[in-house]
């Protein structure tokens, strides 16, 4: 019997699994490790921090096959050299044949002080909840600091904003303008968006340190109630602790096959992946549908085709529930319909 064990339930580890259920040998049993009972989609995270969906929104239900397990637990280490997976709640260890790492990524705190003990977060789904139950109980006018603004940073800021008319928010851009990454009719309509929705918008930020009650920035400290941040993100301290060539943002250096080219059982997909793209669910779940092909022919003892390379579609973002914006067929677009086809993306997400 070979063992295949995807470690995490995302996008990338969701993808190579359904594609394997396809066609999958009689004698290959598939463990799917995840410290949640479902399929979370991270990419509405910010739906639960600022209060305007609830949980059930953002997660789905995994596959059920008679030739897959899963394991709700927290990892404790990774193993390669013994090919096992130590968990915090089982005795015995988990063994495999084949491996796939999928555990996403982490917030970066850059070494600030005090950003970890004193933050919000929405990388995971308790700290989601945990961000949501932090900002829904403030009294009107209370303050709200968003640290980051990228693309999460945005989702978070203006979610809020529209859930809680109330509260004063600003937001910290380390940059000269939101969204360095898009283009510059995005990042204008965006601020433009923020001044019409009296957010506050701090450009040239830098964070010295943070504390409960504030956030001190360029030598200036605001005060505040409830601080999110949104200011960057690492591979899973899991994927850094292991022996495997890591490229400067820490992430697996893995050959044409997304495999680790001196373990070539072992296969890495998402936000732990070296890549020339920056991390996101569309990026994952392309590279999980391909090494669920590579899988597919080496579980049937076939030899695998080189996959093609990477192709993405553009990126979508939300400005609440009614605005958004997005690179649409190679096209900068802001408005109702970049925020209807995110909505529509959602819909196709959650009956894959």
């Amino acid at each position: 019997m070979k063992r295949l064990v995807i470690l995490g339930g995302g996008y990338g580890g969701i993808n190579i699994l359904n594609g394997l259920l396809e066609n999958v040998p009689k004698d290959v049993r598939i463990t799917v490790v995840d410290r949640n009972p479902y399929h979370s989609l991270k990419t509405e995270f910010y739906t639960i921090a600022a209060g305007t969906e609830s949980d059930r929104h953002s997660r789905v239900d995994f596959p059920t096959h008679d030739q897959v397990d899963y394991v709700f637990d927290e990892i404790e280490k990774i193993d390669t050299e013994n090919e096992q997976v130590i968990l915090r709640g089982m005795t015995e260890n988990l063994t495999y044949d084949y491996l796939v790492i999928g555990l996403g990524c982490e917030d970066n705190y850059h070494g600030i002080e005090g950003a970890e003990q004193f933050t919000e977060s929405v990388q995971t789904f308790a700290k989601a909840r945990s961000a949501g139950f932090a900002i829904g109980n403030l009294g009107a006018y209370k303050k709200v600091t968003v640290v980051g603004a990228g693309l999460s940073g945005i989702e978070v800021a203006s979610e809020v904003r529209e859930s809680r008319p109330d509260l004063n928010i600003r937001l910290l851009d380390r940059g000269e303008t939101v969204l360095k990454a898009f283009d510059s009719k995005i990042q204008n309509y965006v601020e433009n968006w923020f001044e019409k929705n009296d957010v506050e918008v701090i450009h040239g930020a830098n964070v010295q340190y943070v504390e409960k009650d504030g956030v001190c920035n360029n030598g200036v400290c605001y005060m505040n109630d409830v601080t999110v941040w949104t200011a960057g993100v690492r591979p899973n301290y899991l994927v850094r602790e292991l022996p495997f060539e890591k490229d400067p943002q820490e992430k697996v250096i893995l050959n044409d096959f997304y495999q680790v080219p001196t373990h070539q059982n072992v296969y890495v997909v998402g936000d732990c992946a070296a890549s020339e793209y920056s991390p996101s669910a569309q990026l994952a779940g392309q590279q999980g549908e391909k090494i669920a092909d590579i899988l597919s022919a080496v579980l049937n003892n076939r030899v695998p085709e080189r996959p093609g390379e990477v192709k993405l579609k553009g990126a979508l973002g939300s400005l609440g529930k009614n605005d958004g914006f997005g690179n649409m067929l190679q096209k900068p677009m802001t408005g109702v319909l970049p925020r209807l086809a995110k909505s529509g993306v959602l819909w196709l997400s959650k009956r894959h």
